[in-house]
């Protein structure tokens, strides 16, 4: 059984990946602003209540590293900040705020997990399609496509960086998901995957994935947007 990080649980996919690996018997950390009672009487989750934007409240993850686990074998970076507005409206404390959490956030956490992380670790990205170059864009996404861009070539760096200790580092970049974020981003819009599943394809590649890949984009998109 591995011990595995999940941020962005209180819903959608990271709330299902929570309850999924913990009910498969992993141990699961789960870091979010806000904790749903479910995970918190799961016997296998232990919940934080973290902010990601802010890397002061990241001590609180360092400390239980250092205290219960360890050990980390997979982290699953799936907490994201989105802002829809066009971009004449956006200000630069409007990027700051959504990078702070999709980009700040997963390297300060990767960061703090680094000495816990050992051969056979599998750190992965969730991104988007928007952050991969050349695919469809939309008006309104400046800063949330643009930062999930900034991910995968971080992801790539690290895993050229840490590829003699072992641990792997990829991206899944995803399409269209019927997820509470979708709905802020294309109000109304039907995606034909549900959080359900594409956290089951998640979940399986997170456990396997790093046998096949390390410093990978892998585009999960059936649809567009």
């Amino acid at each position: 059984m591995k011990n595995i990080i999940i941020t962005g649980t209180s819903r959608g996919i990271g709330y299902e990946l929570a309850m999924q690996f913990a009910n498969t018997g992993h141990q699961v950390l789960a870091i979010s602003r806000k904790t749903p009672r479910a995970l918190i009487e799961n016997n296998n989750i232990t919940c934080l209540s973290v902010d990601l934007s802010n890397e002061n409240d990241l001590t609180s993850v360092e400390n239980f590293l250092a205290n219960s686990w360890k050990k980390v074998d997979i982290i699953i970076h799936n907490a994201g900040s989105l802002i829809s507005k066009p971009f004449a409206e956006l200000s630069q404390s409007d990027f700051e705020n959504v990078y702070k959490v999709n980009v700040f956030g997963v390297a300060n956490l990767t960061r703090i997990a680094l000495p816990y992380l050992q051969k056979g670790s599998h750190v992965v990205t969730i991104s988007s399609m928007g952050g991969i170059q050349g695919s469809m864009k939309f008006p309104g996404l400046a800063a949330y496509s643009s930062s999930k861009g900034a991910v995968i070539t971080l992801s790539e760096l690290l895993a050229e960086e840490y590829k003699e200790q072992g641990i792997a580092f990829n991206v899944l970049a995803l399409g269209a998901v019927n997820t509470e974020m979708l709905q802020e981003a294309f109000p109304g819009y039907e995606a034909p995957i549900s959080a359900t599943e594409m956290a089951d394809y998640i979940f399986n590649f997170a456990l396997t994935g790093n046998k096949y890949h390390n410093g990978k984009s892998i585009q999960v998109s059936s649809s567009t947007p």
